[in-house]
């Protein structure tokens, strides 16, 4: 029997999280995944775009080990948020391919680090740029999970469907009928407590 392995639950946690967001897309047209449903514009292809670009360089130029993948919407000239939407020209299987080499450059760099390797954020200020592994790890699961549920979400709003992963929801057992009684419940319980 092995003893704990730190590294390898944190990995699995990130995969889980890595996985979630990606499974969103799946089964809807380009439209759909591309579309602005919130006032601030969360799409889950921009969701995608932007975790990837951020697991790139949080465990790539972080500890010295740029990726060369080119991310011209995190450039300094680059337009604000360009990294939260996919262009009409960046395509979902484009996207998912880079989200896809984002995942084995960061598992190299995972793997051939100790957790107590120190890299540097140079876009974090000065007096916390200095980071470990560690804590590089813990902060792409906090990012992509935070956002694998910001796209649950979406989803469900576009065609409602919602849940944790394939197989595995998570969710409440419960029909369309039931769902809809449920909601009706809180919406008047808030109204009672709002009065």
């Amino acid at each position: 029997m092995t003893g704990p392995d730190p590294k390898a639950d944190l990995l699995g946690y990130l995969q889980a999280g890595r996985e979630a967001l990606l499974w969103k897309l799946e089964g809807l047209a380009e439209y759909d995944i591309r579309r602005p449903i919130t006032p601030t514009g969360t799409n889950l292809l921009g969701l995608v775009k932007h975790v990837a670009s951020m697991e790139l360089v949080y465990f790539g130029e972080t500890f010295g080990r740029p990726s060369g993948e080119p991310l011209p919407w995190l450039a300094e000239a680059a337009e604000v948020n360009a990294d939260m939407w996919a262009a009409p020209g960046e395509s979902r299987d484009q996207i998912n391919a880079l989200y896809h080499r984002a995942w084995l450059q960061s598992d190299t760099t995972i793997d051939m680090l100790p957790l107590d390797a120190i890299g540097h954020v140079p876009w974090w200020p000065a007096d916390r740029n200095k980071v470990t592994l560690n804590q590089i790890m813990a902060h792409m699961i906090a990012e992509t999970h935070r956002h694998a549920g910001h796209a649950d979400i979406v989803r469900e709003l576009i065609d409602g469907r919602a849940g944790r992963q394939p197989g595995n929801d998570n969710m409440a057992p419960g029909d369309r009928s039931w769902w809809e009684g449920y909601r009706r419940r809180l919406e008047q319980a808030a109204r009672d407590a709002g009065r």
